[in-house]
C-alpha cells in the first residue's frame, strides 16, 4: 500500500514590530519572490490600501494555490497565510518575508491539508 501524502501545506505566519506595512510595491514584489523561491506559478496579485496611514489587504493566485497579506501599520503587526500543494515548499517563503518586513518578532504554525482523521 503507498503511503499517503497530503496534497498541501499550509502555513499561517504572523509578525510583530514589522516594517513596510503600507509599500505596495514591496509586498507585491516581496509575494512574487516568495512564490517563485518555493517553486510556485504565479497567476495574479491583488492588493488593496485601505488608504493614508492604514494596512493593506491582498493575495497572489497560484496555480499551486495562494499566498494572502493582511497589514495593520498602528500596530506593525503583519499576517501571511502561506498555502501551496504538489511539490512546491512553502516554507521557503519565510526567510523572503521575514527579509523583507524585519519582524521583530515572529510566529509560523503549518498545518497538512486534506488528511482526514
Amino acid at each position: 500500500m503507498t503511503p499517503y501524502i497530503a496534497p498541501g501545506l499550509h502555513l499561517l505566519i504572523d509578525f510583530w514590530g514589522a516594517n513596510h506595512l503600507q509599500n505596495m510595491e514591496l509586498i507585491e514584489q516581496t509575494m512574487r519572490e516568495a512564490a517563485a523561491v518555493c517553486g510556485a506559478t504565479v497567476l495574479e496579485i491583488k492588493l488593496h490600501s485601505f488608504g493614508e496611514n492604514s494596512g493593506i489587504t491582498g493575495v497572489a493566485i497560484l496555480a499551486e494555490s495562494h499566498i494572502s497579506i493582511h497589514t495593520w501599520p498602528e500596530t506593525g503587526y503583519i499576517a501571511l497565510d502561506v498555502f501551496m500543494c504538489g511539490k512546491c515548499d512553502p516554507n521557503q517563503a519565510i526567510p523572503v518575508f521575514t527579509s523583507a518586513f524585519k519582524p521583530k518578532e515572529s510566529q509560523v504554525q503549518s498545518y497538512l491539508r486534506g488528511i482526514q482523521n
